[in-house]
């Protein structure tokens, strides 16, 4: 029985299937969002909504039944658990929020496809050198905040009257977003040299440190394309020894077979001579 489940599961039509009902999926929960739609379809939209979430979770049980507790140590078969499962929890009342989250069942299509693990995981990978990058560019936001308080803090109260307010003005400034005409050239107005605080803040943060994370994370991208075609490779390897095994052990019988034939020859050889060797010191 658990053999025959575990080859329906590991069928790849299975698998292509269960993409294409994400797929499916998604779509029914973006149409959902439509008053439209929902005034004409929304009972049969919500019929193949359940039909869909029925078979993620046979689909999950069957995974349940054949991995057994190595399905919870995969952190890829944990998030289909959960997402899946909280589909399953009464969306009324107090939970009323959740019946937003079903639109998480769209992420299993990362757990499906290989090339957007590969992604995932390298974020994953990168974000230790990416909350060292964060904790660099809080510091240096602390610091250009700080001064920007007391600098401009008299004559622009809104934008730099408090440690907070100046944090989020410089964090539009970072972006670029309306930077000079929302909030530099005012200042300037008041303050000319107000340029040499501001562009060097920009050159720190968005030029320099900001790239950092970009560095990081196509570093952590490379990192795990090898680590992967590492084990492509270790299992390209594996399969080729499985398949060569018996033949090798084949070969090995046969050299057995050829030694013991060639052992038999020579005693028999050796035999004719001394049988000869008697028959002349008989004449």
């Amino acid at each position: 029985m658990t053999g025959w489940l575990r080859s329906i599961v590991l069928d790849p039509r299975t698998e292509r299937a269960v993409i294409v009902l994400i797929i499916v999926n998604a779509i029914i929960l973006g149409l959902e969002t439509s008053e439209a739609v929902m005034a004409s379809y929304g009972p049969l939209l919500q019929a193949i909504d359940r039909v869909i979430l029925v078979i993620f979770v046979v689909e999950i049980a069957a995974r349940i039944v054949v991995f057994r507790q190595a399905f919870f140590r995969d952190p890829w078969n944990v998030f289909d658990f959960l997402v899946v499962g909280i589909a399953l929890v009464p969306a009324t009342g107090p939970y009323s929020v959740l019946r937003a989250l079903r639109v998480l069942r769209v992420l299993r299509l990362i757990t499906r496809v290989p090339s957007l693990r590969r992604v995932v995981g390298g974020l994953l990978t990168a974000l230790p050198g990416m909350g060292a990058v964060g904790a660099l560019l809080c510091l240096l936001f602390y610091v250009f905040s700080v001064m920007a308080t007391k600098l401009f803090g008299a004559q622009f109260p809104d934008w730099f009257g408090t440690l907070g307010a100046s944090a989020y003005s410089l964090f539009q400034v970072m972006t670029l977003e309306s930077w000079s005409m929302g909030i530099v050239r005012p200042v300037m107005e008041a303050f000319p040299y107000a340029w040499a605080f501001f562009v060097p803040f920009i050159v720190v943060t968005t030029f320099a440190v900001l790239n950092l994370f970009i560095g990081i994370v196509v570093n952590a991208m490379q990192a795990e394309q090898e680590k992967v075609a590492t084990e492509g490779r270790t299992a390209e390897r594996d399969m080729i020894r499985d398949e060569t095994a018996p033949l090798v052990e084949e070969i090995k019988a046969l050299r057995i077979e050829i030694a013991k034939l060639q052992q038999a020859i020579e005693l028999n050889d050796s035999d004719a001579v001394s049988g000869s060797q008697r028959i002349n010191a008989g004449f």
